[in-house]
């Protein structure tokens, strides 16, 4: 059965058959899942045991609506393999299910796999995949983002559409000033750390262009303040452009709003 908007934080293992000649005789992957809006970041550990793997990055899109997830591999960190190895940077195309058979507990992330070697020159047989959650990771977790960011739902203020490269962001205190405390996240990179909202702006600059075309800027309440819930004024500076919006956070929910970049067009002269 396919849900709707599950929580896909957390460890997933599963296991792959590759071609003849594979560095594993025995091919396992465990994904460490992380999701902050849409955005998904973690690490994979392709092995066979705990002292023979190959450990990489990843990025990618969680699409809450269909619960479909595609993740990108984006390079190996470390690998202990045999020499003749070329490990393999793979895409994943996923979706949520949980329950199946006698299991109705069980939850899985099912789908396909593409990739190239990592010398970017063979292209990787590809094939299926079912992974399941588990609790314990084979290798030592590396969730690097807080509860208040992964387990918050992320509210989206507003979608805005932008044509310069470079746009700043101004954080104020929303009416009375009673303490709010806030961090800010680009996807899922933290640019601010508890700080209080005041008369002054607190301020960030975020980068868009064709390589990153879409950057969720989502502010976190790290408290509620004398007079709750955590509220914020955010000015937003987009070329000749001006936008005001008015955020709200809780012990529930961060606000989300996410620039799309579109290429300016071109005038005749």
């Amino acid at each position: 059965m396919l849900l709707t908007a599950q929580d896909i934080n957390g460890i997933w293992k599963g296991k792959l058959v590759m071609a003849p000649g594979a560095c594993f005789p025995v091919y396992n992957i465990e994904l460490q899942i992380q999701v902050a809006g849409t955005r998904i970041t973690g690490t994979a550990y392709h092995f066979s045991d705990s002292l023979n793997y190959v450990r990489e990055v990843f990025e990618g899109n969680y699409n809450q609506e269909s619960n479909t997830i595609s993740i990108q591999e984006n390079g190996i960190i470390t690998f202990k393999i045999k020499e003749d190895c070329v490990p393999c940077v793979k895409k994943y195309a996923l979706s949520y299910h949980k329950g199946g058979g006698n299991v109705v507990t069980e939850e899985q992330l099912r789908g396909t796999w593409s990739g190239k070697a990592a010398d970017g020159k063979t292209v990787c047989d590809p094939g299926t995949i079912v992974l399941t959650r588990f609790d314990k990771s084979s290798f030592k977790p590396e969730f690097n983002l807080p509860p208040s960011l992964t387990k918050r739902k992320a509210e989206l203020v507003k979608e805005i559409k932008v044509d310069t490269g470079s746009i700043r962001l101004d954080f104020y205190d929303n009416g009375q000033i009673d303490g709010d405390t806030i961090s800010v996240y680009v996807n899922n990179t933290a640019i601010v750390s508890n700080k209080m909202l005041t008369t002054k702006p607190v301020s960030i600059a975020v980068q868009i262009d064709l390589e990153k075309p879409v950057q969720e800027v989502i502010m976190v309440g790290e408290n509620l303040g004398s007079i709750p819930p955590n509220t914020a004024l955010m000015i937003v500076y987009a070329g000749d452009k001006r936008y005001q919006l008015y955020l709200t956070a809780d012990e529930q929910k961060n606000a989300m709003v996410r620039f799309i970049y579109e290429k300016p067009t071109s005038t005749a002269k």
